[in-house]
């Protein structure tokens, strides 16, 4: 009888793990440190782990290591498989829940925030790792596509929805629907126009208009504020949330959105209904063909609750 080795030719759990921190930390080196292991060990356990699949997951530099297309794709079915390894473990072996991780990448929208802290609050596990990434259009695309976060809320209306969804499509990624919002202006609660039911484009001509500023994309197509092609005799660009409401505070100015705004989280600053015929679509976008994992689901539940209690409809489910 000819022998036959025993030796596994599949992929092993410890070797998906060792992986997921590899692409977390960037670099082996830093993972090894991590992990507890020498680094030539775990060097070995990734060419193997390559080998196995058959293909290339990691592009390796003298600065550490990206992730391939194929390793993005790969990631997000290893992070399915070691969760549900967890949550078998927890169930039927009685063992604590695991060290909960997740990343989100979102344009500067309180309700994410809101949301953010509420599914924090309610993770049972004693240790996680979450990452909030307020940042540009062009950059939330690319953190999805190459799983730095699991997931990014963006916008879309009629203007920028070819563009976005080309973007998106090319990146093998998927643009899922949460609710339609009407455009508000988000002013401070002194502004003289936060007493207006409504107000129109002539109300602002004379205030200065705040936008987010998008780098070296500074296209109108990755604006987060919709009319972006109008143009302001007085226009500002600015970085992160915080600084854009210090503006509408000290200079009267404002800004285009949803109109949510957290009471909790931002006070001083209020939601007027701006007359115009647009509307603004809310969405969070994830890899086509990878479902998303059990915490990044409780994030947009988390995201439902809270939109819904503006009484904004729903308009689709993950």
């Amino acid at each position: 009888m000819t022998g036959r080795s025993t030796r596994s030719t599949g992929v092993t759990l410890q070797q998906l793990s060792y992986f997921i921190e590899v692409a977390a930390e960037g670099s082996i080196t830093a993972a090894a440190d991590v992990l507890y292991v020498a680094q030539p060990t775990l060097s070995a356990a990734m060419k193997e782990l390559e080998a196995r699949v058959g293909r290339a997951l990691l592009i390796r530099s003298a600065r550490g290591v990206t992730l391939t297309t194929d390793g993005a794709e790969f990631l997000g079915y290893a992070k399915q498989v070691v969760e549900q390894v967890a949550l078998l473990e927890q169930r039927y072996l009685g063992r604590p829940p695991s060290r909960r991780l997740l990343g989100v990448s979102t344009q500067h929208y309180s309700f994410a925030v809101d949301a953010f802290v509420r599914m924090v609050r309610r993770t049972e596990s004693a240790e996680y790792e979450f990452s909030l990434r307020e940042t540009r259009t062009w950059d939330i695309i690319e953190d999805v596509r190459t799983l730095r976060s699991e997931l990014g809320i963006i916008y879309r209306n009629d203007f920028n929805r070819d563009v976005i969804n080309k973007l998106l499509r090319d990146s093998g990624l998927e643009f899922r629907p949460l609710f339609l919002a009407e455009p508000h202006i988000f002013i401070s609660r002194k502004n003289p126009l936060a007493t207006k039911e409504r107000v129109t484009l002539a109300d602002l001509a004379e205030l200065p208009r705040l936008t987010f500023d998008q780098g070296a994309n500074n296209s109108f197509y990755f604006s987060e504020e919709i009319l972006s092609t109008l143009s302001s005799a007085r226009e500002i660009r600015v970085s992160d949330r915080a600084t854009i409401f210090n503006l509408m505070i000290g200079l009267d100015g404002y800004t285009i959105s949803t109109g949510i705004v957290s009471d909790d989280l931002d006070p001083a600053i209020t939601a007027v209904p701006l007359d115009v015929d647009e509307h603004i679509e809310i969405g969070w976008i994830g890899h086509s063909a990878i479902p998303l994992t059990e915490q990044a689901q409780r994030y947009l539940d988390e995201v439902r609750v809270v939109v819904a209690g503006f009484g904004v409809t729903l308009l689709g489910e993950a």
